[in-house]
Order: C-alpha cells, then sequence, then structure tokens
C-alpha cells in the first residue's frame, strides 16, 4: 500500500510507502525535503475543506489592523489621566513591578537584546508618569540597582533619557 501526495516546492505527485508516512524525504524530481503525509486512518471521515477567499482575508486583516490602531489610541489617551478615573490604583506592588521592569529594560538594551527590550519597554510606558517618577528616582541614587552597577554611567544616563523620551512618546 502506499500514500499518494504531491510535492510543495515542484507540484509533481509522488508515491510513497506507508511506513514512510509522518516522516521527511526527499522528493524524486526535485530533490527537495518534503513531508510525507500520515495514511487517513480508516475510521477517520474526510474534513471538506474551503479555500480561503483573499478579498476576505485582505479585509479580515484590514479590520484587525484599525482595532489595533483604536487599542493604542485608547492607551495613549489614558496615559495621562488620573488613575482614579481609569480605575487603576498605582499600589506599592505595581511599583515594585515596574521598578524591576525599568531595571530590566536598561539590562537589556546593555546586552543588546533590542527585541526582549521593546517588549519590555511597551510595558513600561503604559504606566506613564509612574515611570518617569520611578526613572527620576533611579536617576537621583549615588549608587545604581547591583544590576546596573556594570554600566558606564555615561551610558546609563543615555539609556536612561532614551526610554524617558519613550514614555513621553518622543
Amino acid at each position: 500500500m502506499t500514500i499518494n501526495f504531491t510535492c510543495q516546492s515542484c507540484k509533481k505527485k509522488i508515491k510513497a510507502p506507508v511506513k514512510a508516512g509522518g516522516k521527511w524525504g526527499k522528493c524524486p524530481h526535485c530533490n527537495l525535503k518534503c513531508y510525507i503525509p500520515l495514511p487517513p486512518a480508516t475510521e477517520e471521515e474526510e474534513l471538506k475543506l474551503i479555500p480561503v477567499e483573499e478579498e476576505e482575508e485582505r479585509q479580515y486583516e484590514k479590520k484587525m489592523k484599525e482595532m489595533r490602531d483604536v487599542q493604542l489610541n485608547i492607551l495613549h489617551e489614558t496615559q495621562g489621566v488620573d488613575d482614579d478615573v481609569i480605575g487603576f490604583a498605582f499600589n506599592e506592588q505595581d511599583k515594585k513591578r515596574l521598578w524591576k521592569n525599568i531595571v530590566i529594560y536598561l539590562r537589556q538594551m546593555t546586552d543588546g537584546e533590542l527585541d526582549e527590550a521593546q517588549q519590555t519597554v511597551d510595558e513600561i510606558v503604559r504606566y506613564g508618569d509612574h515611570a518617569k517618577e520611578i526613572l527620576e528616582e533611579i536617576a537621583q541614587n549615588e549608587k545604581p540597582e547591583p544590576e546596573l552597577a556594570d554600566i558606564a554611567p555615561v551610558v546609563l544616563k543615555g539609556l536612561m533619557k532614551n526610554l524617558l523620551s519613550e514614555i513621553n512618546g518622543d
């Protein structure tokens, strides 16, 4: 018994033994690595697949982008609003977490972990003025945080200035 399938690369028909199902092999036509599908189980009924309408997909992507833009606008509008107005009470635990995220961000930037740093700064920016206050506290400390002690003061100052720009939306 054999499995009949089509190479994803060259689109030629291929036959493989049943025992090869679920493994990888080379296409005899184009020599590219291809996945050999598992044979259908006898008790499984065949799924009916429907082609994706490209226009529908474009509309969906457009709506998702619009929704994301609206969410970002809402976030930016609420950054300067009083905490009580948006139902958010900034407590000591939040302050510790934000402080830690700022230190992590500065470390990530120093270590060149730019993708991770961007994710961290996205979290920090949400806190607006609270993040600015903590950043100012860190800047005023005579001794840097232990995690930041090996960073040259001028570099640390520049990173903190960049973070402040991010928070301000500059």
